[in-house]
């Protein structure tokens, strides 16, 4: 029987685990979520060392134990290196690190597309030129995230009378995963929150535009625009999953 494996996996998390080892959590391109002990990793001549860095992508070679598998190798594929030197971008990296951490399934069949999606986010994060270009890109992996797990937003029809919602004032409701009319508000206990159908169209685009894209959309955004989106959607998030968010409470500390 093989106990060794190679796959491509993005650190997430670690504990210290002893005086020189620590646990890494990675969400590996073929396996999901998975979870390995770095043996001698705080010792300075380590030979893993910065490569079990959080918000790093390597290959890694795993022997599979008991109870945890070990890393026996890792060659670093990524370090996104102009995301240690910018607060925001290390922030809104460890929030979407965490959203893949908490909703990241072990043996998961869609572990490569989820594996992309997160590589692709850290990617385009740590490349991007100001605050809005970061939301953007955090925005979008947001919605694509939801989508994969399941949680995709209504944005076109009501979801209490199912009517269909053109340009006129809608309430978008986080609880139910959607937007409902103006004539239905009154009938929803939840909160909601007041959209004007342009921020509607905002979501909706976002929602459908890739990485880089670069439409009207991206070009007309704003920082204020860009924080509301993303407020929303982190609140979404945070009801369609049991598992506490930390990195979000690190943020409105150091990000507001």
């Amino acid at each position: 029987m093989q106990n060794n494996y190679v796959t491509d996996a993005i650190n997430l998390k670690s504990y210290n685990l002893s005086e020189s080892d620590k646990i890494i959590v990675m969400y590996s391109k073929s396996n999901g979520l998975i979870k390995g002990i770095a043996k001698g990793v705080k010792k300075p001549k380590s030979k893993l060392g910065a490569r079990m860095d959080l918000l790093v992508a390597n290959t890694v070679m795993l022997h599979k134990g008991k109870t945890f598998n070990t890393i026996c190798q890792a060659e670093s594929l990524n370090t996104f290196k102009q995301t240690r030197t910018d607060l925001d971008k290390i922030f809104y990296s460890m929030y979407v690190a965490e959203i893949v951490n908490n909703f990241g399934l072990e043996n998961d069949p869609g572990s490569e597309t989820i594996y992309n999606l997160l590589y692709k986010a850290l990617e385009y994060i740590s490349s991007s030129k100001n605050k809005v270009e970061i939301l953007l890109n955090v925005i979008k992996f947001q919605l694509q995230m939801m989508k994969l797990s399941g949680f995709s937003l209504e944005w076109d029809n009501c979801l209490s009378c199912r009517n269909k919602i053109g340009e006129e004032t809608m309430f978008l409701v986080p609880y139910i995963g959607g937007v409902i009319c103006k004539n239905c508000a009154d009938k929803i206990p939840y909160d909601k929150k007041q959209i004007h159908a342009k921020l509607r169209d905002f979501f909706k685009a976002m929602s459908n535009n890739d990485f880089g894209a670069n439409g009207y959309y991206e070009q007309n955004a704003n920082e204020k625009v860009c924080t509301v989106t993303y407020e929303v959607l982190k609140q979404y998030i945070e009801q369609k999953c049991p598992q506490k968010f930390k990195s979000s409470e690190v943020l409105e500390t150091l990000c507001s």
